[in-house]
């Protein structure tokens, strides 16, 4: 019956729809590029959208009501980051919050040089681009093989220009852990405004925004399990900073529009299920990544591990097995029922070589080779073996082709 009324309101081909029916045979290893909402959280989106429905900018008591629930959200996002709710900004999502904080911030402040780093992810990478066609001049910072900021480098790069450094938190692709707070900490004595994404820390690194010295931090939705289409920005208030499309009724607005009360309130409980449970949870993952990939090397193929080993988070895994295309692999894993990446979903399809693998010094062929797998609750470790065969059967295939046609 539900199938039915998919096929015949949204005309979904029906070969799609009914494999789609399989997904629960499909081992997910994709956690780093979404997350399927939680019970609680979808249960939430669907009561708010159902019976509070009202415009939260308007006066009348459905506003009211739909107004109150926005605000018990913010104040919730808030107490995750140690903040104050007025400062917590909701936004569609991150690539929204990155592009508005950024520029936000550079209207606080005088000087045409910014800095942000090779590996950034393209919602922030391309705001850079579009910058350097507005006039501003960006110095891209290098990292180390392990994808660390070089933090001389920094150091030597801020000029008495520089408005603004933008700065991930945690890579979405190698899992490395920059060191944001000693960052922060130079920035606020050079003057310098400091913006840090933080999309794959939260929830799973915490947060303090007294003690991370940052001026803005954008952070995400649905790699929470709560809704896409929904995020925040944290503003510092003692920055003067200034709204991209300014409200002259309400200057203090960070963004304008309707805001979507249903999804901020399934987010809102999604973050706080998510760091009640973090520290166990993150445990468990490091448990089930370390035995994972314990397991992967010792299968007789040459597997390379990158990143940081100690200094990144548990749920991230970035792999190359020599020899094997990453788009290859991840399509192979797909008929075999894991859900993997070749990196950042925002750069799926791309056939260019992956920007990280290169920014950490891989040849165009190594940075081809890139999968990253990425866990989170549906993980378990019952599942390690079933993986393992998976990926042997798939890497014997396919050495033994390229071998008999070496032979030939």
């Amino acid at each position: 019956m539900i199938g039915a009324f998919y096929l015949s309101i949204f005309r979904v081909d029906e070969d799609t729809f009914f494999k789609s029916q399989e997904r629960s045979l499909m081992i997910y290893l994709d956690h780093a590029a979404t997350t399927p909402m939680s019970s609680k959280a979808l249960e939430v989106y669907v009561n708010v959208a159902k019976h509070y429905f009202g415009n939260a900018s308007s006066l009348h008591d459905e506003g009211s009501a739909a107004k109150q629930i926005l605000e018990a959200s913010a104040k919730t996002i808030a107490s995750t980051l140690n903040a104050r709710p007025q400062d917590v900004h909701f936004t569609s999502g991150a690539t929204e919050g990155n592009n508005l904080a950024i520029n936000s911030l550079l209207k606080a402040k005088q000087g045409r040089h910014i800095i942000t780093s090779e590996i950034e992810h393209s919602s922030v990478r391309n705001v850079f681009i579009k910058l350097e066609q507005e006039g501003y001049e960006v110095t891209r910072l290098a990292v180390d093989e392990s994808g660390f900021i070089k933090f001389k480098i920094l150091e030597e790069s801020i000029r008495k220009d520089t408005a603004l450094v933008s700065l991930q938190h945690v890579n979405s692709e190698i899992g490395t852990i920059q060191e944001i707070q000693k960052i922060g900490s130079f920035l606020q004595k050079q003057g310098t405004l400091f913006h840090s994404d933080c999309v794959q820390s939260y929830g799973r690194l915490p947060l303090d925004i007294e003690t991370l010295n940052v001026d803005a931090l954008t952070i995400s939705s649905h790699k929470i399990y709560g809704p896409k289409g929904a995020g925040a920005v944290w503003m510092n208030p003692k920055v003067n900073w200034r709204s991209v499309f300014p409200d002259h009724d309400n200057t203090s607005r960070f963004r304008a529009g309707t805001a979507d009360v249903p999804s901020i309130a399934a987010f809102a409980i999604a973050a706080k299920e998510r760091i009640s449970e973090r520290e166990s949870e993150q445990e468990r993952i490091r448990t089930f990544k370390e035995k994972l990939l314990s397991e992967i090397k010792k299968m007789e193929f040459e597997v390379e591990a990158e990143g940081a080993s100690q200094q990144s988070v548990p749920n991230i895994l970035g792999l190359r097995f020599p020899g094997m295309e990453g788009q290859f692999m991840m399509l192979e894993c797909n008929q075999a029922g894991l859900a993997i990446s070749t990196g950042s979903a925002c750069q799926a399809g791309s056939d260019k070589p992956n920007k990280t693998m290169v920014a950490l010094g891989k040849n165009e062929q190594e940075a081809r080779e890139f999968i990253r797998l990425s866990f989170g609750k549906e993980n378990e470790e019952h599942q390690i073996p079933l993986i393992i065969e998976k990926m042997n059967g798939i890497l014997n295939r396919h050495f033994d082709k390229v071998n008999y046609y070496r032979t030939k």
